[in-house]
C-alpha cells in the first residue's frame, strides 16, 4: 500500500506568517499551487493557507438572519461564523488569513487515510510532519496524479 512519503512533494513552498496577502496570491499563482504551509520565523508550521482563503476574502458578506421576539434576538445562524468571515476579510497577512487548526499526516500514513482526511475535513493542502518538522506536503492533485498513474 502506498504511503504519504510515496506521493508527497518534498520540495515544499512555504510562506511566512507575516507575508502580506497580495504577495501570498502572487506566490500561489507563480508556483501554480493551491495552498502552502504557513511557518513562523523559527520555521515551525503554524497553519495552512489556500486559494479558498484568498477567495473568501473577496466574497460578499452574509449577514445572519435574526428574529426579534419581544426584547430578545434569536440568531437563526451561528453569529460566530459572521465574526470568522469578517476576520478573514480584514486579514492582511498569510498568518491572519490561513487556517491555524490544520490537519497533518506523517510519512507513514497510508494513502487511503490521507484521502479520507482530505475528503472528510475538506482539506486541499496537507502538511507531512516528522516530529513536528515539515518534510513534505500533499495536495489533492498529488492524489489525482497517483490514481492516474496506477491505471
Amino acid at each position: 500500500m502506498l504511503k504519504a512519503r510515496d506521493i508527497m512533494t518534498r520540495k515544499v513552498i512555504t510562506v511566512n506568517e507575516s507575508l502580506p496577502v497580495r504577495k501570498l496570491a502572487k506566490v500561489l499563482a507563480e508556483n501554480r499551487i493551491s495552498g502552502a504551509p504557513v511557518v513562523n520565523d523559527q520555521g515551525t508550521v503554524v497553519g495552512v493557507v489556500t486559494e479558498s482563503d484568498l477567495i473568501d476574502q473577496t466574497k460578499k458578506i452574509h449577514i445572519p438572519t435574526v428574529v426579534a421576539i419581544f426584547d430578545a434576538f434569536l440568531y437563526l445562524e451561528n453569529p460566530e461564523h459572521l465574526e470568522k468571515e469578517l476576520k478573514k476579510m480584514a486579514a492582511s497577512t498569510a498568518g491572519d488569513i490561513g487556517t491555524r487548526k490544520f490537519a497533518s499526516v506523517t510519512e507513514e500514513t497510508p494513502l487511503d487515510e490521507v484521502a479520507t482526511i482530505m475528503a472528510e475535513e475538506n482539506v486541499h493542502t496537507l502538511p507531512v510532519l516528522d516530529d513536528g518538522r515539515l518534510v513534505g506536503v500533499i495536495g489533492k492533485s498529488d492524489i489525482i496524479w497517483t490514481l492516474a498513474q496506477s491505471q
